[in-house]
């Protein structure tokens, strides 16, 4: 499992005495908005069979640009699976890059130290490798982009990063909007602003683009927030000059259609 929070991923590998193979690996993680795994060789690498060797590998270097490099600081830990007993443990630190997509230690620690009877290394088959990594830095691109959902409090409300434009704009336009305002719930509050923002968003479109529900829909909003105690004058006075224009419209549909209906009227009193 992996935990991004204390950049830590514990590893537990089942049956280790009975791998074969030169190298297991874990599931993917990511720290550092970096993707990672590790990789163990249960009968070491190249002339340190006697040893476990165990590397940190940059997981999906194949899909990443030209150029790319990371530097960062980790750890190794061997756990000793008996409370209070000294775990095996080693840092270092490198640059993870095209040529070097993995880092480690070829002797992390002897075979026979593992195996030793109660060592407490190995129980019931089982070996446990926590891995610590601090990214440092990061040259090119990350593998997890970072998702922006940092709060904001602009005036007592508190509002997504992405919406700061927009309430600061509206606070400045009008600065007493709030100044009634009695709920103190953040979360209803925060409720109330998103309304008015919506409001505002429908009424900057052209009357082409509204239709009469949705019309009917803003006005149902605007006496929800007003009755909150939000000062709307001018969002009032726009949603009836909109609503106005609307009216005309139709009003100009009815007497079109009025004028059409006298002209057919005319045309069958002809025929009599």
């Amino acid at each position: 499992m992996g935990n991004e929070a204390d950049k830590k991923f514990t590893w537990v590998i089942k049956n280790f005495s009975s791998f074969r193979s030169n190298c297991v690996l874990s599931n993917t993680f990511v720290i550092g908005r970096c993707k990672w795994l590790l990789g163990a060789y249960p009968r070491g690498v190249d002339n340190y069979n006697s040893y476990l060797s165990l590397y940190l590998f940059v997981s999906n270097y194949q899909s990443l640009p030209a150029g790319w490099r990371r530097h960062a600081k980790f750890s190794f830990t061997v756990v000793n699976q008996i409370p209070g007993e000294v775990s095996q443990l080693r840092v270092t630190q490198g640059w993870f890059g095209e040529k070097s997509v993995i880092l480690g230690f070829q002797s992390m620690i002897r075979l026979s130290d593992i195996n030793a009877r109660d060592s407490g290394l190995l129980v019931n088959g089982e070996l446990e490798i926590v891995a610590e990594v601090d990214v440092l830095e990061v040259v090119g691109e990350v593998d997890i982009p970072v998702v922006t959902t940092d709060i904001v409090n602009i005036n007592g409300f508190q509002v997504l990063a992405s919406q700061v434009e927009s309430v600061s704009s509206l606070f400045k336009k009008h600065p007493d909007i709030a100044s009634n305002v009695r709920a103190n719930n953040p979360h209803l509050r925060t409720t109330y602003l998103n309304v008015i923002l919506g409001l505002t968003k429908i009424l900057s479109k052209s009357s082409d683009e509204l239709a009469n529900s949705d019309l009917s829909e803003a006005y149902s909003a605007l006496s929800f927030v007003i009755k909150a105690g939000f000062k709307l004058d001018w969002l009032e006075n726009a949603l009836k000059e909109v609503c106005e224009i609307r009216i005309q419209e139709i009003e100009e549909k009815l007497s079109d259609l009025t004028e059409k209906r006298a002209d057919v009227d005319a045309l069958l009193k002809s025929f009599k």
